[in-house]
């Protein structure tokens, strides 16, 4: 199978239930940190939100781009990419008709060069496991970035040795990645196991930085 016939089957084998919902208690605890890390990086971007084109890779069922949608992107300047077909489908039932979705291989997705202010990628690389595949995506991403854009970066930086279908990317490797751009970077998330196992103390271990497991950055490309 090729990389990407791999990832796609990796997912399938994943079962997560409701891990990911938002109403347990450590999600909307990681999502709220998350967001408000995310947030104060977007409120000093240049111009105004609803001016700014975005596109993500692996937009899921699409809950970063309504995110965005929230923050006053307008719907026909967002678009999804999505390797996924079932996770595509979720996301078109969810988002404005207007918002472009895109299914297949991000780095050969039809997106105009120069053309985006954000590109966003939210626990993507760690899936990928094969170096040359990570590289062609992160040149499509900055291909497409409008020279002062931005890649908006978040995903983890350690390996799980109990699932070896993902691998942490470390800042080193994010650098490799985007060898031109400048960096804003910071630890977030405390470490889902542990969150899991003690969701009502998240805020108390979570100011042990180096229980923090992911990374958020703004890349900005000059």
């Amino acid at each position: 199978m090729t990389e990407l016939e791999q990832i796609a089957e990796r997912y399938g084998r994943r079962n997560a239930g409701d891990r990911y919902s938002l109403l347990r208690p450590e999600v909307w605890r990681m999502w709220q940190e998350r967001q408000r890390a995310l947030l104060r990086l977007l409120a000093a971007r240049p111009g105004r939100p609803a001016d700014w084109r975005a596109t993500e890779v692996g937009c899921g069922a699409g809950g970063n781009l309504l995110d965005l949608l929230r923050v006053g992107l307008m719907p026909a300047h967002l678009t999804g990419i999505e390797l996924l077909p079932e996770r595509l489908t979720a996301a078109r039932a969810a988002l404005p008709e207007s918002v472009r979705l895109v299914l297949g291989d991000a780095s050969a997705a039809d997106i105009a060069p120069a053309s985006q202010d954000l590109v966003l990628q939210s626990t993507v690389f760690s899936s990928i496991l094969d170096d040359a595949l990570q590289q062609h995506v992160a040149d499509a991403m900055w291909r497409w970035l409008k020279p002062g854009g931005a890649v908006v970066w978040y995903d983890f930086a350690f390996n799980n040795p109990r699932n070896p279908d993902v691998r942490g990317v470390t800042l080193k490797r994010v650098r490799e990645l985007f060898p031109q751009g400048r960096f804003t970077a910071r630890r977030v998330t405390l470490a889902p196991p542990l969150a899991r196992a003690v969701p009502a103390a998240y805020t108390f271990f979570n100011l042990v930085p180096w229980l923090r497991t992911h990374r958020l950055a703004l890349i900005e490309k000059p």
